[in-house]
């Protein structure tokens, strides 16, 4: 496979889909793409691998690539995408898959045209945290869902780091509403079911944000606070605040309510991509205690073990899960279809907001 959007020094590839797919072993790297040809010799010499680019298209034609990883920052996905289904490979996109509905669909049609495989970074599904919390209500433990809560905290705050500094432009596609929200709705909804409508507010506190760099103060369009209301498809009630840094406050907690029992699942920050995750429960009118997610699931990749509790574990799990998909003919890992979806829910709450009225997903 090949790997778009490497750097030596930083960025999601190096933290986690070069460390995930190294333990992996049926998965081999053969080329990596940069947006240079210094960073490509670098990041090629850094990780082992010989085949660099600066050129994109040099790579995703190669006879050698099957399978093409785009993890580049969110305004390139849609060109970088176009250009590997039309090599015809099947592609990992980083999640947000566009930077709106349109992009989304755009590359979820090409890719059903193409018929070719495609997964989409939303990896918090591939959790053993949120594999356990399916186990659970399956067997009843909290009885029927009456309803669901979730408080987050998203990491940035008053200042960034100037490689993140194009997310404080809502017109990017990557933000507080699209990453922190959206990868918090996904598992929400993937384990709890879709919402049939929903009432939002969307609100932007702080204008200025200073680089950290440099100092300099910049104005942000982003919006920092994201609240949702809204009825799923079981008929239960659910509701999402997330917001950006404050002092203190919950990293993030997801409370899932029902005529039995009552789940919580927490972290230190919503990103339940990425953080760990840690369930507790209670029946009838007992407190939470901690619940142990079984061996069975935390041993279910064990070439991934020397992974856990960092940023690649989750991504190496979905794609382990995407080439047993690919062998079993399964669907177990997000593709461009789910993405759709849940850029769908996001452009929903944007409608919401924006409108003050309560709309139909």
């Amino acid at each position: 496979m090949g790997v778009i959007g490497v750097s030596p020094v930083r960025g999601w590839a190096a933290t986690a889909h070069i460390p995930a797919l190294r333990g992996l072993p049926n998965y081999e790297i053969r080329a990596l793409s940069a947006h240079s040809e210094e960073t490509a010799r670098a990041a090629g010499k850094l990780f082992g691998v010989s085949a660099v680019f600066s050129d994109h298209a040099q790579m995703v034609t190669r006879p050698d690539i099957d399978l093409v990883a785009v993890t580049v920052k969110v305004p390139g996905h849609r060109q970088l995408v176009g250009a590997a289904l039309a090599a015809g490979k099947a592609v990992y996109c980083e999640w947000p898959l566009g930077r709106d509905l349109d992009d989304a669909r755009a590359m979820s049609t090409l890719a059903a045209e193409m018929g070719l495989r495609t997964v989409v970074g939303l990896q918090a599904r591939q959790s053993p945290a949120i594999e356990f919390v399916q186990q659970l209500l399956n067997d009843g433990y909290v009885g029927e869902v009456l309803s669901t809560t979730l408080v987050g905290l998203s990491v940035p705050g008053a200042m960034v780091v100037q490689p993140n500094a194009y997310m404080l432009d809502k017109g990017n596609g990557a933000n507080l509403l699209t990453i922190a929200v959206g990868h918090s709705l996904d598992i929400l909804n993937h384990v709890l079911g879709e919402f049939v409508d929903l009432s939002a507010v969307s609100e932007l506190r702080r204008t200025r944000i200073t680089i950290e760099e440099t100092g300099k103060q910049v104005l942000k369009s982003a919006p920092d606070q994201i609240a949702v209301i809204g009825t799923l498809t079981s008929g239960a009630t659910a509701s999402m605040h997330i917001r950006e840094a404050v002092a203190g406050g919950i990293g993030f907690l997801w409370e899932i309510n029902g005529t039995d029992g009552t789940l919580r699942i927490s972290a230190d920050a919503a990103y339940p991509e990425i953080y760990p995750l840690t369930v507790s429960g209670a029946q009838g009118r007992n407190e939470p205690a901690a619940l142990a997610v079984p061996p069975t699931l935390t041993n279910k990749w064990p070439t991934l073990a020397g992974l856990d509790r960092t940023p690649a574990s989750n991504v190496g799990r979905a794609y382990a899960a995407f080439a047993a998909d690919i062998e079993n003919g399964t669907h177990t890992v997000p593709d461009f279809a789910d993405a759709v979806r849940r850029h769908e829910v996001i452009a929903a709450v944007e409608r919401a907001a924006e409108s003050g009225e309560r709309v139909k997903v």
